[in-house]
């Protein structure tokens, strides 16, 4: 996987970073079970971003008739880079890096004949142009995007759990370098953290848990004024399906613009977790959230879809 990443971050690390420099990767490994696609949009101020999804069809996915469950990988940032303000690939490009790495490594695996149990869908957006937003404790990186177009590209009505891959550096909350992920946040509640992927966590990581905290706060929808500990987990807010934040963190806070900040480790150990998962949840052995519980809580405390949706200006 490292080797995956290190092809990954040579192409996104230079000012042409788009799809015409991801896909030729994939082209010797177009097939039926893998399909490449890509778009380019006008986003704020005249940048253009490129949006680049991969599916992989598992051996008993849904895409061949099969009753094998589809999870959809996320890579969410602003930009790969923050051309003119800083030179080369910055940190807040790991959540692109590691999804695309994992979308190369599945499909390098299908045409070697191992093939996922359940389809795969990774999605995210590749901009070397993206604006530099203030932030405390340290300058996020912004997006040319709203987050209406990236989350019209990234949800796919197919995908039954998400992840969704994020740097997480520019905080306080989190002081580990490394990985960690969020409780399952799902219609409105955050629940409780899933076992399965605790157990994900420690056999890939080989460390106990870093668990993420998040708020509801987190879980709203951008364009309120309220604050966000990031973009981690607004998929959240366009999905009825379960989502689980996978943060790629350090221990003392790391501005998202900061070039020369990227672990290339790290983003192979996101990388390595996300299929670790997709292997599991494919094969029916790994639950984002406990389904009866949740039915439970809705049953008694009634539903908190509504935060999903921003509120209407009047």
């Amino acid at each position: 996987m490292l080797d995956t990443v290190m092809r990954i971050l040579r192409a996104l690390s230079g000012p042409d970073a788009g799809a015409p420099r991801i896909e030729p990767m994939f082209q010797a490994l177009l097939s039926d079970r893998v399909a490449f696609t890509s778009q380019t949009v006008a986003g704020r101020g005249g940048v253009t971003a490129d949006l680049v999804r991969v599916t992989v069809a598992g051996a008993a996915g849904r895409s061949r008739g099969g009753a094998a469950p589809t999870l959809g990988v996320l890579g969410r940032l602003g930009g790969v880079g923050a051309r003119p303000a800083r030179l080369g690939f910055v940190s807040d490009g790991d959540g692109a890096a590691a999804a695309l790495a994992l979308a190369l490594e599945a499909a390098t695996m299908a045409a070697q004949g191992d093939v996922l149990p359940g389809d795969l869908v990774v999605s995210t957006h590749i901009c070397p142009r993206a604006p530099v937003v203030e932030h405390r404790p340290v300058p996020f990186m912004g997006s040319p995007l709203a987050m209406a177009q990236t989350n019209d590209w990234d949800m796919r009505p197919e995908m039954e759990a998400l992840l969704s891959i994020d740097t997480t550096k520019g905080n306080r909350v989190m002081n580990h370098r490394g990985i960690a992920i969020t409780p399952t946040a799902k219609e409105g509640y955050v629940l409780k953290a899933s076992p399965d992927l605790l157990d994900v966590y420690e056999a890939v990581c080989g460390i106990p848990p870093r668990v993420l905290a998040i708020t509801t706060q987190d879980i709203l929808p951008y364009g309120t004024g309220i604050d966000h500990l990031n973009s981690l987990m607004q998929p959240a807010t366009a999905t009825t399906a379960p989502v689980v934040g996978l943060a790629i963190t350090t221990e003392t806070a790391v501005a998202g613009s900061q070039p020369n900040a990227s672990h290339e480790v790290d983003i192979a150990l996101a990388a390595r977790f996300a299929l670790e998962v997709a292997c599991r949840f494919g094969a029916g052995h790994l639950a984002f959230y406990d389904a009866d519980e949740y039915a439970r809580i809705v049953a008694t405390f009634g539903s908190l879809a509504h935060l999903m949706r921003a509120p209407q200006a009047t």
